[in-house]
């Protein structure tokens, strides 16, 4: 009798312990503050979005060091709110994840918020004003920086050096084509860089030339890096101050991580990325400036250092700062002719695009870091890069043998029909920016034809049907970081000035695409452990909206957040 009741002492102490000991895993019929476990946040009276199947949406969460402590129905949540906890009442609004970007040039885009702003303008004339506008304080033989126009915005027609030359004699000019596989340089940037008639393309790129055989001063993928070599670096103050400004830019739209592709791109220095690491990521992590997590890739070149880095440090460097792979070019972009396609252009008849890395190299490096267990990502525009990328992927997978390696392809913007199936049955991930359709469905028609372009262009819906993992991205800042306008994109895919679905059979629902920039795109960068979803245990990264159910968001998709929370603490506003 003793005994037995010694045992039973001892089994309602090791429980008691049990549940001291690991405070997450408490049976929940049991009131946590009877174990002085109170949350320090609780969220209620909302309309919870989870992005987790097991659980599509839930009225409460409570939040406790950062962490989803319980997520459910107001009942089973009370029991957490104690003297300190704080409560959140929402009054019905709906609360998502935090968006996850999965593809973004985050400094770039903070730099180009003080650069020369070309997005959206509409004429020549609006062009080179806007240039003359930046020469204001501008001393002699400083450089004159930035970009984002778009040729096809005032008809198609490409500038050259001469639109600024008469007004920049004395400053030499870099403007980057929105798409950033093309730039302008104005006469004197071209003198810098040693660029003259005699001047040959570079491997993967083209220096544009007129009819004379003189440098128009458009330079396409890797022919930007001999004006890119001769920039001054900016500063590691101007690059702190950029990803201080992204950050709070990107909070302002609701994303609370990204996957950051970094200042790398053809022509781009591979020691950008590095550089950006130790002087920016670093300081910021280490001086408690991180408003967002960032997930960095680094260039497939260097991929032996990264391997070196991640068995010094592990994947995760800190709660903010992962190290997520390593990233390489295909081809280069439709806007600028270059992406790699099985048929020529139509507007350009000799021209098939550029292949701008030689896939021997491609492949060899691919196999290598894969060997060290580095996730892979390489951009790919035009339909036979992809192709090729399938291809590569398939050789490396097979040789290397069978692993949960989740390779991804940036953009797939230009698939044939059989290629989206491919994606699925390779366990492929499709990294798509659904805003780049916007720009693209009435280049695509003219440098493409209609059929061809109709047929293979932004197949979202068929890669879903083809069970492929797909994650949203905007590729800031090619186009604006804006997860919401990126998910109507994907929903009902009518351009600006359109009255008409483009390719309406594409089209995709609101879970698919809210998934895709949540729950998907956390998988696809090898963080849905702890991320893309508002599950117990993950972080407490959300995001409040402007609607009062789930039906009227469906309905009438807002453009703006409420407020973004991090850690469980508000970011913005």
């Amino acid at each position: 009798m003793a005994n037995a009741a010694l045992i039973r002492i001892s089994v309602v102490a090791a429980a008691f312990l049990a549940i001291i000991l690991a405070p997450l895993r408490y049976p929940e019929w049991i009131p946590p503050r009877w174990f002085g476990i109170s949350a320090d946040m609780v969220v209620m009276n909302a309309t919870i979005y989870t992005s987790d199947p097991s659980l599509p949406f839930a009225q409460a969460m409570a939040v406790r060091d950062g962490r989803i402590l319980r997520v459910g129905s107001y009942s089973s949540i009370k029991g957490l709110i104690g003297h300190g906890t704080s409560q959140l009442n929402l009054n019905g609004k709906v609360v998502v994840p935090g968006f996850i970007d999965s593809h973004v040039h985050l400094l770039f885009g903070g730099l180009q918020m003080g650069q020369v702003q070309l997005r959206g303008i509409k004429s020549r004339e609006e062009f080179v004003r806007l240039v003359q506008e930046a020469l204001r304080g501008k001393a002699v033989g400083e450089w004159i920086l930035g970009g984002q126009w778009n040729n096809d915005n005032w008809g198609g027609d490409l500038p050259i050096s001469s639109w600024i030359d008469s007004i920049t004699p004395n400053n030499p000019v870099w403007l980057s084509r929105m798409d950033g596989h093309m730039g302008l340089a104005n006469s004197l940037a071209l003198k810098i860089a040693g660029i003259s008639n005699r001047t040959s393309d570079p491997v993967g790129g083209t220096i544009v030339k007129t009819l004379d055989g003189d440098p128009s001063g458009l330079l396409v993928d890797s022919a930007m890096k001999l004006v890119l070599a001769v920039i001054p670096e900016v500063s590691i103050k101007e690059r702190r101050d950029a990803l201080l400004r992204a950050m709070k830019y990107a909070v302002s739209r609701g994303v609370t991580t990204v996957v950051d592709m970094g200042r790398f791109f053809p022509g781009a220095s591979v020691h950008h990325v590095w550089q950006d690491f130790s002087d920016v990521y670093q300081w910021a992590d280490s001086s408690g400036k991180m408003l967002i997590r960032v997930c960095l890739f680094f260039p497939l070149q260097t991929w032996s250092r990264l391997a070196d880095l991640i068995q010094e440090k592990g994947k995760v460097f800190s709660k903010w700062m992962h190290f997520g792979g390593v990233k390489a070019f295909a081809d280069g972009s439709l806007g600028s002719n270059s992406a790699l396609f099985y048929e020529a252009y139509d507007n350009d008849p000799h021209n098939y695009g550029l292949q701008v890395t030689d896939m021997n190299w491609l492949q060899n490096a691919t196999m290598h870091a894969d060997k060290c267990r580095l996730q892979v990502a390489i951009h790919a525009i035009g339909d036979k890069a992809n192709d090729m990328v399938l291809d590569m992927y398939n050789t490396v997978a097979s040789y290397n043998g069978l692993r949960d390696r989740r390779f991804r392809i940036e953009h797939c913007q230009h698939l044939v029909p059989e290629s989206p199936k491919r994606f699925g049955e390779q366990l492929v991930i499709a990294s798509v920016q659904p805003d780049h359709l916007l720009d693209d469905a009435e280049s695509a028609e003219k440098k493409l034809g209609i059929v061809r372009a109709q047929s293979g262009s932004y197949l979202f819906k068929l890669l879903f049907d083809s069970n492929a993992t797909v994650a949203f991205g905007s590729d800031w800042p090619v186009v604006d970081i804006n997860p919401l306008g990126a998910i109507r994109t994907a929903i009902h895919r009518v351009p600006p000035g359109w009255e008409k679905a483009w390719i309406p059979s594409e089209r995709i629902t609101l879970d698919e695409a809210m998934k895709a920039s949540t729950i998907s795109a956390a998988y696809a960068a090898f963080l849905d452990k702890d991320l893309g979803s508002l599950s117990k245990a993950k972080y407490a990264d959300f995001v409040v909206l402007p609607a009062n159910s789930w039906d009227e968001l469906s309905e009438n998709l807002p453009a703006t957040v409420l407020a973004t929370y991090v850690n469980g603490n508000q970011v913005y506003p």
